[in-house]
């Protein structure tokens, strides 16, 4: 029985090089779970490009927003594990959803992961109406009047949301939840004054706070960013916090092995090259990469680390 497992596995392994060698022989697609237009939706975009250019097969980048992220996820978990559909996705149908929805019509840790793009720190906005400079400030006058203040999110559940929650807990303060269905609305509201504060990732609202529409107070990356080089981080306040929005790639399950590594190592000589980096640095984004086994660590660790915020702050679906 032992021989004939062996063989069984060194069969299999044979087909998977096998494959690998082949792939790619037509098009691939990589399914972006949101609309088009964002950081979710730009950063594979340009990432595709490049590994057009190498392997001569188109990199197609579909839109099929939904349910949170959750519709084309299922389409990608569904699909033939050969490597030709993808999916690229910020953290919630990978490592956010499944401790959110009571059922999933798919189970995210059966993904093979592929690698991760690229990372985009978050962000601490106010409408500049508000007397507060400083993350200080605004902790100090939170704590003094709470449950006077209140954040927006783009929903519950999302990134934008979860940071605020962590944010809650880790400064101690009172601040309620205003959800909002999606970033334009929440955006607007922000604009508006009609919220105090949000958390969003910096690609979308850096030209925001450049042009004075809004005041960043903090940003959510372990170290300052070079497009913000004034504005603290909120580490330096509030040791371990970080939060951040990034691009995960993953593939059915049962992709094979071989095929996910030829993928990865595609990305990451994508991800080096001048043209995807100066890109990515208009999005405030940084090249990360990486084998799919450090993806899946990396995975990991993200979902144990949402599960705790959203357990803790019973965040529910909305």
């Amino acid at each position: 029985m032992t021989c004939r497992l062996l063989l069984a596995a060194a069969s299999a392994f044979a087909l998977s090089l096998a494959q690998a060698q082949d792939y790619p022989s037509r098009p691939i697609r990589i399914i972006v779970p949101y609309p088009a237009g964002g950081s979710a939706d730009l950063v594979p975009r340009a990432v595709a490009d490049k590994v057009h250019a190498k392997w001569g097969q188109p990199v197609l980048v579909e839109n099929r927003p939904g349910a949170g992220g959750n519709l084309g996820a299922e389409s990608v978990y569904r699909a033939d594990p050969d490597g030709y559909t993808l999916l690229a996705s910020p953290p919630g149908p990978l490592v956010v959803n499944q401790n959110l929805y009571r059922r999933l019509a798919f189970d995210p840790s059966k993904f093979v992961p592929v690698s991760v793009l690229a990372e985009i720190p978050n962000v601490l906005l106010v409408n500049p109406t508000m007397q507060a400079y400083r993350l200080k400030d605004l902790v100090d006058y939170a704590k003094a009047n709470p449950g006077k203040l209140n954040y927006g999110s783009q929903g519950s559940g999302t990134t934008s949301h979860l940071t605020a929650e962590l944010f809650k807990s880790a400064a101690g303060v009172k601040i309620t939840h205003v959800p909002y269905k999606g970033s334009a609305p929440a955006m607007a509201a922000l604009l508006a004054g009609e919220i105090d504060l949000m958390f969003d990732n910096l690609g979308v609202t850096l030209p925001q706070v450049r042009a004075g529409k809004l005041r960043a107070l903090a940003v959510c990356s372990e170290n300052r960013v070079p497009s913000l080089p004034g504005v603290a981080t909120m580490t330096e306040a509030l040791p371990g916090f970080v939060s951040s929005t990034w691009v995960g790639v993953v593939a059915p399950p049962n992709t094979p092995a071989a095929i996910a590594d030829k993928l990865s190592a595609a990305f990451d000589e994508a991800l080096r090259s001048p043209e995807v980096a100066n890109r990515l640095a208009t999005l405030s984004a940084q090249p990360v990469g990486g084998k799919p086994a450090w993806a899946a660590t990396f995975m990991a660790f993200e979902q144990q680390r949402w599960k705790r915020v959203i357990d803790s702050a019973n965040v529910k679906a909305d």
